[in-house]
């Protein structure tokens, strides 16, 4: 008896095995098949299966199948598989992203059906794949079903492989699902029923299938592109025209092609020197190319029309894309060796034949297609409702959101998405409000086009349906019910017609529009701008901008305030440069691409560096209104009385504050009428910017001049400030801002008296200064393509900038805790050239090495209390008493006065007044 057991169980076992090991779709269901009647076994009995299935087959190769599959199951969320056991839930689509789907909603307890109109996995296609895919599918036993699943730092893996390891997990936790089946539309339930109540069905081909009677409450459409969910609206990204072309070649795993070298991924910006010898030596015109090894070679890149018209693979040029790349249009010879002779470059000769892998058409694997536009669904799901019966209609995959396959985010993102839908059938069958479950879907799915692996979470043994594990700092109510409400569809079916929604074209650019600029155009625009400058001629967008004149006279155009254009030295290339980088990051958000130096040394600027950056210009002064200037591009109009730059000068000095708008638009008029007038008063210094040709003797006076007066200008427009602020209020607050105006007239007296006495270090050269509005970076800076932080190369495409400092995005953290930063909120360190976060930055302030500094703030505390305190019996001056130049801000003074002004300002004056004017 136990004989015949223990036979019974090898038996079991071995079929088992060959379950595990079958390699297509048609072995693995006739050895399912075979195992279930083996064990007396039903599939459809979902809720029993996977339990009775795991006590029968008992081989220590199964036992470690089902630790795995038993670790996934204990999540809570899953509550025991008895969260979702009500609910019947039908997937249209056998793809990776349908079929992990249906595995979260297993794991739920829910009734799982499958449809797939193929019954063979025949795509060889290679899909990259993220940190966390690569947990995820390993917690699923994907190591046991294909052994060489990302060994060592292999990332990728076939698509034809990756469907049959989530085909066998589905299978064996109950899921149903029937092949050479095809979903054609939903049916809604009948109006005349008497008896019984019917739900929703769907249609099928073939019409007899015996799935047309399964009702469902939840439907999840997984079929790509093509998308037969109807009521979904479609957006289209259209980009620039970009030809794909994908080849497989027959991997026969010899000693020689396993030391073939895979390309990660090689674009022309990053290599412009490989695609350049691929053009000269075969014709070919590649923008990137990448080549993985797996169960093929698998070679896909992006070709230029014109490379595919001189090669003769595309017969004639067509406007239409449609037209350019059907079949009738291709020549299929002259394709093959297109991507062979690519392939064969690529990897260096290397791999000893390139035979073409035969697809499920009997045809060579190779396919040339179009990705010029993508598609992406303007909604997640919605919920259909007639009478007493609910639908619930979801999208994931393709069918949500069309990947773009250079960034390789399309597996990574379609299981982001399966795990946010099966999250919403949860909640869904919980019983929570529906425009509450569609709400917090449609928050979630804001978020997908977003993520990368660097910004979700790196905890991946803690990832669990809940979106809260893998999204950081998750708002799920960033979309409220209301706004949701016509997702909710209730009213009858001829209302709210069922035929698939038009596309709606739309621009690729959502937040920029650089893909909207033409070379063209742009160089045509700077000519137009820059136009009658002396020394100013564009004719490219290369060598004419490297003597940095052009780009001076380009932002001096539009803001003439900035730049004093005509004190620059045709010679000095690398300061010309230096200081429109400057200018332009500090004072119009632009960051720099390259450095002075970088531009001065270099043979000719990087094209699409100066395309990248010029575009930017381009799109914040486009449209924009010219101030007069004159025909050497001197703006006439700067100082006059109607002139904007002293209250744009208040602006660079107090941080601006949005407040709620109080006053009448009397108050506001004569408000505006003070500040003419208090500009009025102040010395004409036109003449300033008229001496630029004089002697170097008189520019220096001039400059110092401008330096002494910084202190007290600064003191006084935030004397004005405060005055007029205090002019529609009580007067005890009027006599409140005239103590603090006579404190900062004290306070500015002195910081005057300390900056005459400074003894910084004169530059030695006699070149004029003209750094008064420029940051100055060290000297030992590195390069715009060397990591700040890392040392290494950065490119352009990867890199950000803060402070003058190129570095990879991944590189910008805290110098303590390393916490990764964003631009907008980090703190740096001009002494020790280090970046830190908000709370460590304040810590640091107890370092020894500033203890000088602050007995010196000490110091002129006292010192100006001490003269505030006499004063403070005397009337506050007039501002319109003093001289200011509209030039200074707090900006141009040293870090130690700056720091003093502000603290003083705290010391006299109380938190909420100083809140109030933004102090």
């Amino acid at each position: 008896m136990e004989g015949n057991e223990n036979r019974s169980q090898d038996q079991a076992g071995q079929i088992f095995e060959n379950f595990v090991q079958a390699s297509t779709c048609k072995g693995t269901l006739q050895a399912f098949n075979l195992l279930t009647r083996q064990l007396d076994l039903d599939p459809q009995d979902h809720k029993n299966f996977y339990p009775r299935l795991k006590s029968k087959v008992t081989t220590w190769k199964a036992k470690a199948l089902w630790n795995k599959l038993d670790k996934r199951a204990t999540h809570r969320e899953f509550k025991r598989s008895r969260a979702s056991m009500s609910s019947k839930c039908l997937i249209v689509g056998g793809g990776p992203c349908g079929l992990r789907t249906a595995i979260e909603l297993a794991f739920l307890g829910a009734k799982v059906v499958v449809v797939e109109k193929r019954d063979t996995f025949s795509r060889n296609n290679v899909l990259h794949l993220w940190p966390f895919t690569i947990h995820d599918l390993r917690g699923l036993g994907a190591k046991k079903f294909y052994g060489k699943f990302c060994a060592g730092s292999i990332d990728h893996i076939s698509i034809r492989q990756l469907q049959l390891i989530l085909f066998k997990v589905a299978l064996m936790l109950g899921v149903e699902i029937h092949v050479n089946v095809e979903f054609v539309q939903v049916l809604e339930p009948p109006k005349d029923e008497e008896n019984q109540q019917i739900g929703w069905r769907a249609e099928y081909l073939p019409a007899d299938h015996p799935l047309s009677e399964f009702e469902f409450d939840v439907i999840v459409g997984a079929d790509g592109r093509r998308n037969t969910l109807a009521g979904f609206r479609r957006k289209e990204f259209r980009g620039k025209l970009a030809i794909a072309i994908t080849a497989n070649f027959i991997n026969r795993n010899t000693t020689a092609e396993a030391k073939v070298e895979e390309i990660s991924g090689v674009a022309f910006i990053f290599n412009q020197k490989f695609f350049q010898d691929l053009k000269e030596e075969t014709g070919i015109d590649l923008e990137n190319i990448v080549y993985y090894k797996d169960s093929t070679h698998y070679f896909v890149m992006t070709a230029k029309k014109q490379s595919l018209l001189d090669k003769g693979v595309i017969i004639n040029d067509y406007i239409d894309t449609e037209a350019l790349l059907c079949g009738d249009n291709v020549n299929q010879n002259n394709l093959l060796s297109y991507a062979r002779e690519a392939a064969d470059f690529a990897t260096d000769y290397q791999l000893p034949s390139l035979d073409f892998a035969i697809n499920h058409y009997g045809q060579p694997d190779v396919a040339m297609f179009d990705f010029t536009s993508m598609y992406a669904s303007e909604n997640a799901a919605l919920v259909r409702e007639r009478g007493s019966c609910r639908l619930l209609v979801a999208l994931v995959g393709d069918s949500l959101l069309e990947p773009f396959w250079p960034m390789g985010t399309g597996c990574a993102r379609g299981f982001l998405a399966a795990f946010d839908t099966a999250w919403m059938v949860k909640r869904w069958n919980q019983g929570s409000p529906p425009l509450e479950v569609l709400a917090e879907r449609e928050s979630l799915y804001r978020l997908l086009p977003q993520t990368t692996p660097e910004n979700i979470n790196k905890n991946f043994d803690q990832y669990t349906l809940d979106p809260g594990t893998r999204y950081p700092n998750l708002n799920s109510t960033c979309v409220r019910p209301h706004q949701v409400k016509h997702l909710y569809i209730t009213q009858e079916l001829h209302h709210f017609p069922l035929e698939r929604a038009s596309s709606v074209r739309r621009s690729i650019s959502l937040a920029r529009r650089e893909s909207d600029i033409r070379p063209n155009t742009l160089l045509s625009w700077c000519q137009k701008q820059t136009e009658g400058y002396w020394r100013v001629e564009v004719t490219d967008l290369t060598t004419s901008w490297q003597s940095g004149l052009a780009l001076c006279a380009l932002i001096h155009r539009f803001r003439p305030n900035l730049i004093d254009f005509d004190s620059l030295q045709e010679e000095d290339v690398a300061g010309n440069n230096q200081l429109a980088f400057d200018v332009a990051e500090r004072e119009l958000g632009i960051p720099p691409v390259t450095t002075g130096e970088e531009m001065a040394s270099a043979r000719e600027p990087d094209k699409l560096s100066m395309v990248l950056y010029l575009s930017k210009l381009y799109e914040l002064f486009e449209g924009l209104p010219l101030r007069a200037v004159d025909s050497t591009g001197q703006n006439n109009a700067l100082f006059s009385d109607n002139s904007t730059v002293f209250n744009s000068h208040l602006n660079l000095i107090l941080p601006r504050k949005r407040t709620p708008r109080v006053e009448s638009k009397t108050e506001e008029n004569d408000m505006n009428k003070r500040r003419r007038k208090t500009v009025s008063h102040f010395p004409e210094p036109s003449s300033f910017s008229n001496r630029s040709t004089g002697s170097e003797r008189e520019f220096g006076r001039l400059q110092e001049g401008r330096n002494q007066n910084k202190v007290k200008s600064m003191a006084i427009q935030l004397q004005a400030k405060l005055e007029e602020n205090a002019s529609n209020h009580s007067l005890r607050r009027q006599m409140t801002v005239g103590n603090v105006s006579s404190g900062i007239g004290a306070l500015a007296a002195v910081l005057m008296d300390l900056y005459r006495n400074d003894h910084r270090p004169r530059p030695t050269s006699g070149a004029p200064e003209r750094g008064t509005l420029r940051k100055e970076f060290p000297q030992t800076l590195g390069g715009s393509d060397t990591c700040h932080f890392c040392k290494k190369r950065v490119y352009v495409m990867e890199r950000l900038s803060a402070e003058g400092h190129f570095f990879h995005r991944e590189c910008f953290k805290c110098t303590v805790c390393a916490t990764t930063l964003r631009l907008a909120i980090y703190a740096f360190d001009v002494d020790e050239g280090k970046f830190y976060c908000k709370s460590h930055f304040n810590r640091g302030k107890a370092n020894p090495n500033l203890r000088k500094r602050r007995a010196e703030l000490k110091n002129l505390q006292e010192e100006a209390a001490v003269k505030w305190k006499a004063e403070e019996a005397q009337p506050p001056k007039s501002p319109t008493e003093s001289v200011c130049t509209t030039d200074s801000s707090v900006e141009t003074l040293p870090p130690a006065f700056q720091s003093s002004t502000y603290a003083l300002a705290e010391r006299f004056c109380s938190r909420s007044l100083i809140s109030q004017h933004n102090l």
